[in-house]
């Protein structure tokens, strides 16, 4: 099985690079990348390209599955509009590309709360891609909605890591239809994504499936041993 992966040099896709490498069924993960990556492996190609112009790459997106694990802030990305390049329209390109090449299975990063009617601009955003990328049709499409994402981040993110402070004490009274709402360490999420992978080399789609994956489920998919 053929894996591209999206966001590579991030904290949840750098746990998902190292753990797809680290597992057999995988033939090859492709990584489109900004910057180079540390990692090396015979069964990893790594490819700097411009994000603006994916399209000259198409070749990459000849795979079985894509992983997009893309993701900004708005202060890093410094508009709205850049954050909705990033966040969105990468997304939406790489899935473009990966579907008219033949991938049967779309595993997106998202977040809780997504919604492409939501008054919150974030969370508009990630529902539109989500909207947009259900509509290409993927035989296979699994939408994660974590919470905060919990780890050590290269870059610091003061609001983010307040809240990972705060996030044992406010988990344990997150329970019941607030259980979704925990913060949830970047590698559990990574690990699931990864099995769910797995899972996919074994499985053949009878008819189309979109997931939606919130805490309990990731937390879950990741335990399992497959």
């Amino acid at each position: 099985m053929k894996v591209l992966l999206l966001g590579a040099t991030g904290l949840t896709g750098g746990f998902v690079l190292n753990g797809l490498l680290a597992r057999g069924e995988i033939e090859e993960v492709v990584a489109p990348v900004r910057k180079p990556l540390k990692t090396v492996h015979a069964r990893l190609r790594q490819q700097e390209i411009d994000f603006d112009c994916m399209e000259e790459h198409a070749e990459l997106f000849q795979v079985d599955v894509i992983i997009c694990c893309l993701g900004t802030t708005i202060k890093k990305a410094g508009s709205q509009e850049q954050f909705r390049k990033v966040d969105c329209r990468y997304g939406l390109k790489a899935a473009e590309l990966g579907r008219a090449a033949g991938a049967r299975a779309f595993i997106l990063m998202s977040a809780i709360g997504s919604s492409s009617s939501s008054t919150i601009f974030y969370n508009r955003v990630k529902g539109e891609l989500e909207n947009a990328v259900k509509g290409l049709g993927f035989p296979y499409l699994s939408i994660y909605h974590p919470s905060l994402l919990l780890g050590d981040r290269p870059e610091h993110r003061l609001g983010e890591a307040m809240g990972a402070k705060a996030m044992p004490l406010i988990n344990r009274a997150l329970f019941g239809p607030l259980e979704k709402y925990r913060g949830i360490e970047a590698s559990t999420v990574a690990n699931a994504m990864v099995n769910e992978v797995c899972n996919l080399a074994s499985e053949a789609a009878a008819e189309q499936v979109v997931q939606i994956r919130e805490y309990r489920d990731i937390v879950e998919l990741s335990a399992q041993t497959v």
